[in-house]
């Protein structure tokens, strides 16, 4: 499995999709460019957890990757692309170990030190953040552009900033050496989550010359870290 750089990941959250469906908000994101849906609903049960899988894999198809959050079990049951775990979660290789090679592995970290210990212990993707001030996690520390820059130079992985990133500052966060981006209000809250992706995604490709020439990270250059 391989995705294109730069990444645009779509998190979701059901309570935010203004009394839409969560498919068809992911259907229109998708469509307006959106490449990996993180099915991330922490408080479903596994078996709703997993319906909801299934739905959002018919969606998607092969237009682009569906990570789910956490749960080895339910990503390898509705036939998900991958997991992405917490940065206290599932060892990375245990992960490994119950999945096999039938699952991308992500891991969410919050500094430059956790960025490459998870691309050491063999994670295929790693989602830094806070990188700016956002509404889901009030009051929480932000490392700005200057995490992104960091956990860039300290890992080979690719790497997608999360943390209050709109089409304004996705642009910056490519050019300071991230792979992609990951966003949750951007998108399902947004009234038109089609036309949002796509706004999105052009200022990350309007970044990449930008991106490209900043200084080679230690897995080698960006297209050579494609999953």
């Amino acid at each position: 499995m391989r995705f294109d750089l730069p990444m645009l990941c779509m998190v979701t959250d059901r309570r935010r999709c203004k009394g839409r469906r969560l498919e068809d908000v992911v259907d229109a994101a998708v469509g307006g460019g959106v490449g990996m849906v993180q099915l991330r609903e922490k408080d479903l049960p596994a078996a709703d957890l997993h319906a909801l899988g299934l739905r959002l894999r018919d969606v998607v198809g092969d237009r682009a990757l569906l990570f789910v959050n956490d749960r080895v079990d339910v990503a390898l049951a509705c036939g998900a692309d991958g997991v992405q775990l917490g940065e206290r979660g599932l060892p990375i290789g245990a992960a490994r170990r119950v999945a096999g090679d039938r699952l991308l592995i992500g891991r969410s970290v919050h500094s430059a030190a956790g960025a490459a210990a998870a691309a050491r212990a063999g994670a295929d993707l790693i989602t830094l953040g806070t990188i700016f001030a956002t509404a889901s996690h009030p009051g929480e520390p932000t490392g700005g552009l200057a995490l992104v820059r960091d956990a860039a130079a300290a890992c080979g992985a690719p790497v997608l900033g999360i943390g209050g990133i709109d089409a304004a500052n996705a642009g910056s966060a490519i050019a300071s050496g991230a792979d992609g981006v990951a966003v949750i209000s951007a998108i399902c809250g947004n009234d038109d989550p089609g036309r949002a992706a796509a706004d999105m995604l052009g200022a990350m490709r309007a970044a990449m010359p930008a991106a490209a020439a900043a200084t080679p990270r230690d897995g080698g250059d960006t297209a050579a870290r494609r999953i």
